[in-house]
């Protein structure tokens, strides 16, 4: 078993591990390689446009974090192009689809960007070009994967032409068109190749042989090498489907909500919360559901204090599951000594009095933590956005108190999982001061924590979210809070919010986590503010301009009149704000190989 996941930068140590991996798997396999282009990979991670592209890189990875196979793909805006620089996998794995997946991966990446195509380099399979008969059985078979997707060597063209008259096995340059329509002309054909020329080979190639190259190809339509391999229906069908629904929004959803359901006049944090904002997400096709994953509890324990875990799932357990117990006595002059009594034991670990343990509470609230960690798990595997629709929600948890309807903080959670493989910035955008967040992540420097939320004067936690909360020891500095009056017109709160966002940009994150809450709207009962929906459009516009990976959790919003549309017309402003294409019909597959091999 094998997973892929995206490696943004060699700043966190697992980054840094997979990273050697990655080149000595390189050099190890191709030996012909320039070393100093594998050892500049990470900085070209770092410095996105420093070598004229924008690097992605994907690794395969097994259960104990080794590689077992990795692609690296070049993006350039301008051109609307990609350019595959290196595919390999561990040759001990032939057959056990590592390249295929990776390969996969590659074109959904694509396609994501709304690119003409995937260029890349291929050794030849014809013996007047390449007289090695090891190496020739080698390249006829990497061609006939690659044909398997329709992607065929371009021809009528010197690219080729060897550099030097003595050597041998030139490359082709293939085309892999990701199923789509339209035809490739020659004066774009020049444009791409002399920036793949320029930009990788400038050492090798002088001006004369790029001149040369770019001379032979004529303003008419591109030709390419009759096909020699029938493309697979099966898998263009197959990809097709999985290029559309990665370019969608990951939809992770609650499946054991609604066994939390507190029957009492007054509580609105209930089961259609969620059923009103589905019912407005479903039709609208942005969305592709995924099932939630189940997670090992070192994964709250990491954030919560192990005790308060273990005695909320021992409560729960003991109660009844249609009674439930409300806190009503706290240890404000003896936090040493807990009552025995499990229910009086309650407001040692809560701060309201309005948040109830019951049968069910626990069960609920880890199912929600799986959502959001899933939530987090599909963003490493490189997709763009995506949402968990959870309750109970969670940003009022803190390490050892729950309060505010929530018990486990599902985005602290998430945020902590993907603080492993880089920095993180949260943003609270709930009616409500993320508290929870605040006091997890308070120390630290790695996770950048704001909150824009009603002045604590007036609302809810009331005793935290002052501008003053800056963070302690190597945090001060990376808790950000944006107490707002108790009303606020539209144009304010963008403002505000465009600074937070200044904020995020300056911090450099390779993961946004959005606390999403729908109580800033108009006519939410535990909110002041009337926020519309276009209001929401506007908001999701602005974040998603930031073109981060983002993982956006629901936490509170209350009004389910509005709550759905609210929620619908937030993630289509995110989209339109990331310019991201609809998602539309494409596909994907690979194996053993690398381009980038010009003699």
């Amino acid at each position: 078993m094998f997973r892929i996941r995206r490696i943004f930068d060699d700043v966190v140590p697992a980054n840094r591990h997979a990273l050697e991996q990655v080149r000595t798997i390189l050099r190890s396999q191709f030996e012909l390689l320039d070393r100093q282009k594998i050892d500049r990979i990470p900085e070209s991670l770092r410095h996105p446009l420093k070598y004229g592209f924008r690097s992605i890189l994907y690794v395969a990875e097994d259960q104990r974090s080794t590689v077992r196979g990795l692609a690296l793909l070049d993006y350039d805006a301008d051109l609307k192009f990609c350019y595959l620089d290196y595919l390999a996998s561990d040759s001990r794995l032939a057959g056990r689809g590592v390249g295929g997946a990776l390969y996969d991966r590659v074109r959904s990446e694509a396609l994501s960007h709304g690119v003409t195509g995937v260029f890349f380099e291929c050794l030849p399979d014809d013996p007047k070009l390449c007289r090695d008969p090891d190496v020739l059985k080698q390249n006829k078979a990497r061609l006939k994967f690659y044909a398997a997707y329709g992607a065929r060597p371009i021809v009528n063209t010197a690219y080729e032409t060897p550099v030097r008259e003595d050597s041998d096995n030139p490359p082709y340059l293939v085309f892999d068109g990701l199923a789509q329509s339209g035809e490739l002309r020659g004066s774009y054909l020049r444009q791409v190749m002399a920036c793949i020329l320029e930009r990788k080979y400038a050492d090798i190639c002088s001006p004369e042989y790029i001149r040369m190259v770019l001379a032979s190809v004529g303003d008419g339509p591109v030709q390419f090498r009759a096909p020699r391999h029938a493309v697979s229906q099966t898998v263009e069908q197959r990809n097709a489907a999985a290029a559309a629904n990665l370019a969608k929004i990951a939809f992770v959803v609650t499946d054991q909500h609604e066994i939390h359901h507190v029957r009492e006049r007054g509580y609105v944090e209930a089961p259609v919360r969620i059923r009103s904002i589905k019912k407005a997400l479903d039709p609208t096709g942005i969305f592709d559901p995924v099932p939630p994953r189940a997670f090992g509890d070192s994964w709250i324990t990491a954030v919560h204090d192990p005790d308060y875990v273990r005695y909320l799932k021992k409560v729960c357990k003991n109660a009844k599951p249609n009674t439930p117990i409300y806190p009503y006595v706290f240890p404000i002059r003896n936090r040493a000594r807990p009552p025995v009594e499990l229910p009086i034991r309650a407001g040692y670990y809560c701060i309201d009095t309005f948040t109830p343990i019951s049968g069910h509470a626990y069960v609920a609230a880890r199912r929600a933590v799986d959502c959001a960690l899933t939530g987090a798990h599909e963003l490493l595997s490189g997709r763009r956005i995506t949402y968990a629709l959870v309750r109970p929600p969670g940003h009022h948890a803190e390490r050892g108190f729950f309060g505010g309807f929530c018990y486990f903080n599902n985005a602290a959670i998430a945020a902590q999982y993907l603080s492993r493989f880089g920095k993180v910035a949260m943003l609270d955008i709930d009616y409500h001061h993320g508290n929870g967040q605040q006091d997890i992540f308070y120390n630290r420097k790695d996770v950048l924590t704001i909150s824009i939320h009603g002045h604590p004067r007036f609302a809810y936690p009331y005793f935290t979210g002052f501008a003053s909360d800056r963070g302690e020891g190597e945090g001060v500095g990376f808790n950000v809070n944006y107490p707002l009056p108790e009303t606020i017109d539209a144009a304010d709160y963008i403002k505000t919010l465009q600074h937070t966002l200044a904020r995020v940009r300056d911090f450099k994150p390779s993961f946004f986590v959005v606390c999403f809450g729908l109580d800033t709207a108009k006519g939410d009962p535990t909110g002041t503010w009337s926020l519309a929906s276009k209001d929401f459009t506007a908001i999701g516009a602005e974040i998603g301009r930031l073109r981060m990976p983002c993982l956006v959790v629901q936490e509170g919003g209350y009004n389910n009149r509005s709550i759905g549309t609210n929620a619908k017309s937030f993630f289509y402003g995110l989209l339109a704000g990331m310019g991201q294409p609809q998602p539309s019909h494409r596909h994907m597959k690979k194996d053993n190989g690398i381009t980038g091999a010009r003699p």
